[in-house]
């Protein structure tokens, strides 16, 4: 890997850094991962406090329960992360995390992933360091660790190398504004229920037509908002 061609870099703010590679060590990123086809380095928030109990947090202004993450503790943590990539904080009020997004990232150069913890982060350093809040659904977390591996799992697995057939990465949910269509496979028959027949029919175009029509209905049928978006560009 040439200096021109560094590898997807992932660089990670946290106060759990045991928490990683965690799953992403494993399966296919981890297979890239140990190839060298991304890099993951994990800091410690807490190495950049400077009291002797290590103190990351403080009582919140304005009074309120829990504690807040300090803005010039995790300030020293973002000044010593790599320089060039995109900073994005884990925080469930954060932009929603789509798979277009995730195409954006995994085709850049990597990213700094910040994770939360307490009640929140202080307001200044994220207004002062431009970070980016990015939230992977519309639930609350403990932390923003899961969020960070969800994160990474996504735009890794988008990298070039690390899903063996390029063709799959085409057809999933979201690929052309619409979820995945349903998957069979031996036995054709279990339990008494059988596998469409169109599957089995050898039909090439007819089987496209039918997942088509499928992906259409289960898009409209769980998933409206997205059904809405993609009959309207279709306009």
């Amino acid at each position: 890997m040439t200096a021109s061609h560094s590898p997807w870099h992932a660089h990670v703010l946290t106060l759990f850094p045991e928490m990683f590679p965690g799953p992403l060590g494993l399966s296919l990123a981890g297979q890239a991962l140990a190839r060298g086809r991304w890099q993951l380095s994990v800091a410690d928030i807490r190495d950049h406090a400077t009291d002797r109990h290590r103190s990351v947090d403080d009582t919140p202004f304005g009074g309120g329960p829990g504690m807040v993450l300090r803005a010039d503790v995790l300030d020293r943590a973002l000044a010593a992360a790599p320089a060039g990539l995109p900073l994005l904080c884990l925080s469930p009020r954060g932009r929603p995390l789509t798979q277009a997004w995730v195409q954006e990232l995994a085709a850049g150069p990597g990213l700094v992933a910040v994770c939360g913890r307490f009640e929140g982060i202080d307001q200044r350093v994220i207004d002062a360091r431009g970070l980016v809040e990015v939230s992977v659904g519309d639930y609350v977390l403990s932390g923003g660790e899961p969020a960070a591996l969800v994160l990474l799992d996504a735009c890794v697995r988008l990298l070039p190398g690390v899903v063996g057939t390029e063709a799959t990465l085409a057809e999933e949910s979201f690929a052309d504004g619409l979820l995945e269509y349903p998957h069979y496979t031996r036995p054709a028959d279990w339990c008494g229920r059988r596998v469409p027949d169109v599957l089995l029919s050898g039909n090439h175009a007819e089987i496209r037509a039918w997942r088509r029509r499928q992906a259409e209905t289960l898009t409209r049928d769980r998933r409206p908002d997205l059904w809405a978006r993609h009959a309207g560009s279709k306009t």
